[in-house]
């Protein structure tokens, strides 16, 4: 055996041993097999793995165009129903309102002599009353509730009411002055109608509610003359404010009364003259002089 032979198969032992797995020895063209002496060693040669082809790529489909998208139909919702037309005729004032409407009705009714008193604006037990009155007198149902053939009669009556008959100076119409109250400058207090008209040469100047005493102090009638005046007057009796006070007779006198303008004709005066309007009043004061006629009847 030859000493080359001996070798290899010594290494070849050793690795048995070592309990590797001998394929071969690692190095280039070095087989599992033992070569002669001398001899080139030939590389095995490389196993050729199988040739992997890749399928050929293949085209891709043609994109189809994307469908087109259409927008959603609008939601119809169903029809409402139709609200029925409102009526365009006006409301008429009615029992219990406080109305310009209200004011009108009761002018209309002053001037063709249903309403006793001045407008108000407010529909009460008077202005029924004297709405009954007027469709009794036209041959209507006495309701005294304003309804459109009613409304329709009124209308046909008379002309509008103007400006000063919607809003009069005071509550009651003015009665016709006393014969007293025609010449000169005049006071003139009439308690019927509960004005004081101050009238100059026969004219009325300007004209305002007041109230008078009650029955245990009733205001004096008569015809008098203003004595004193004082602006800021202050009852000795009673304590009580009189301002722009015109005295006639005694203690008693013309003058501006703040319960008469809070309260109304639910009071009364000590035999005062008492005037609701303040600004009226005033002026009446800075008009009048000391000697003018004071006329009450």
């Amino acid at each position: 055996m030859r000493r080359g032979s001996v070798v290899v198969a010594g290494v070849l032992g050793v690795l048995v041993l070592a309990g590797c797995r001998v394929d071969g020895v690692a190095g280039a063209g070095v087989s599992g097999e033992a070569k002669a002496p001398g001899s080139v060693a030939t590389p095995a040669p490389a196993r050729s793995s199988p040739a992997r082809t890749s399928p050929a790529p293949t085209r891709p489909a043609p994109a189809s165009p994307a469908p087109a998208r259409t927008s959603p139909a609008p939601r119809t919702s169903a029809p409402r129903p139709s609200a029925p037309p409102r009526s365009t005729a006006p409301a008429l004032p009615r029992k219990g309102q406080r109305t310009s409407d209200v004011r009108a009705l009761q002018a209309r009714l002053w001037s063709l002599g249903f309403f006793r008193q001045q407008p108000t604006g407010f529909f009460g037990d008077v202005t029924a009353q004297a709405l009954a009155a007027f469709q009794r007198d036209r041959g209507l149902a006495a309701s005294g509730v304003l309804d459109a053939p009613t409304w329709a009669r009124l209308r046909a009556a008379g002309p509008a009411p103007t400006k000063a008959a919607l809003y009069p100076e005071t509550t009651l119409p003015p009665t016709r002055p006393d014969p007293r109250c025609l010449t000169g400058r005049a006071l003139c207090v009439s308690k019927k109608s509960r004005t004081l008209a101050w009238m100059v040469d026969g004219r009325v100047v300007s004209v305002m509610d007041v109230r008078f005493g009650s029955a245990y102090t009733p205001t004096r009638d008569g015809t008098f003359k203003v004595y004193w005046k004082s602006r800021d007057h202050v009852s000795t009796i009673y304590h009580t404010p009189m301002p722009y006070a015109l005295f006639f007779s005694g203690g008693q006198a013309v003058h501006y009364s703040p319960d008469f303008a809070a309260r109304g004709y639910a009071g009364a005066s000590h035999g005062c003259v008492n005037v609701r309007d303040k600004a009226k009043v005033a002026a009446l004061f800075d008009t009048v002089r000391t000697g003018d006629k004071v006329i009450v009847y």
